[in-house]
């Protein structure tokens, strides 16, 4: 059997993707098995063909409609039967070791770190004009709603332990298939942006564990398929999903209890995009977050508190505050 399945979810990938696959078919000895999966969001750029003509091993499953990250992801996962799946974005290139070393905590620890489970394990990824710098070291999240990439724009030289993180950036992570079965796949109510976000919150309600492997690395285009790192589309999906991920993990408790920290927060970022211009696509966003939240279909997706995992809570609680002060 494979042990691992490399996802790609594309769209408009043609600038990056020959890249990408090439640097997976190019790692060193000793790699553990694995195939490369790619899934396309209906691209009409030439991309398919393109890997169909120079990397007629890879698989390829072809989505009628760009369905947006989430979901295509999903196809992914439910095509594939390896023990551990690892999603990559169709803007990176990985390094020869990269496979390697991003499945080695998950052997090295036998996959648990005391009696905690290792659910997922988030890439160094490197900015790709300047490589001797992070473009993510996972994910961060506060107490204010507010999450940031670890490290972004750091020297790499200063994010060279492993190291726990809140959750993995999706952009190249690997998860193990059992917990997924667990906790759940990608919400696709999210479509993109913080998906991998509620992922990571999802594990650590269940007691699980993400971890930042420095020796895995790839280097990362970013923004790729939005454009910028700042744009109307991108403000206004991340301020609604920022709302919704709050609204289906935090239990009613911790929302009260959260609220003067979540008004603050909100409050410093609509001034931030008012800044750049973009304060009504923010609100937008928001207001539509909201409207999912409270909608049958994101009750239904709500995590349902239980007694069992207060712990996993308060753990939660101090990982919140810990963030706040890092930013």
């Amino acid at each position: 059997m494979t042990t691992i399945t490399v996802i790609i979810p594309n769209y408009k990938g043609i600038k990056f993707i020959e890249n990408c696959i090439s640097s997976l078919y190019e790692q060193v000895e000793g790699t553990p098995s694995y195939e490369v999966l790619v899934v396309d969001n209906a691209s009409e750029d030439g991309s398919v063909d393109l890997i169909r003509e120079k990397f007629p091993q890879t698989r390829l499953i072809c989505l009628k409609e760009n369905t947006g990250f989430c979901h295509a992801v999903n196809v992914g996962i439910q095509n594939s039967d390896s023990p551990y799946v690892l999603l990559l974005n169709n803007d990176t290139k990985v390094y020869p070791d990269f496979i390697k070393n991003i499945y080695a905590p998950m052997e090295d620890m036998g996959g648990r770190n005391g009696n905690r489970q290792i659910f997922s394990v988030s890439a160094a990824m490197l900015m790709w004009d300047k490589p001797e710098l992070m473009d993510d070291a996972g994910d961060v999240y506060t107490i204010m709603g507010w999450a940031f990439s670890r490290g972004k724009g750091k020297p790499y030289a200063n994010y060279q332990k492993r190291a726990h993180i809140f959750s993995a950036c999706g952009g190249a992570a690997l998860y193990r298939r059992d917990i997924l079965d667990k906790i759940g796949l990608f919400d696709e109510k999210h479509f993109a942006y913080l998906e991998d976000l509620d992922l990571g919150y999802r594990a650590n309600i269940y007691g699980c564990i993400n971890l930042y492997e420095p020796k895995a690395r790839v280097v990362h285009y970013g923004s790729a398929s939005t454009g910028s790192r700042y744009n109307a589309w991108k403000t206004k999906r991340a301020a609604a999903n920022s709302v919704y991920v709050i609204a289906k993990n935090l239990p009613l408790f911790f929302k009260v209890l959260h609220f003067p920290f979540l008004l603050a927060g909100y409050g410093i970022k609509f001034l931030f995009f008012v800044k750049k211009k973009m304060g009504r696509q923010y609100l937008l966003g928001v207001c539509e977050g909201l409207r999912l939240s409270i909608s049958p279909e994101g009750r239904e997706k709500r995590v349902k508190f239980q007694g069992k995992h207060l712990r996993n809570y308060l753990r939660i609680e101090l990982e919140l505050i810990k963030g706040l002060f890092q930013r």
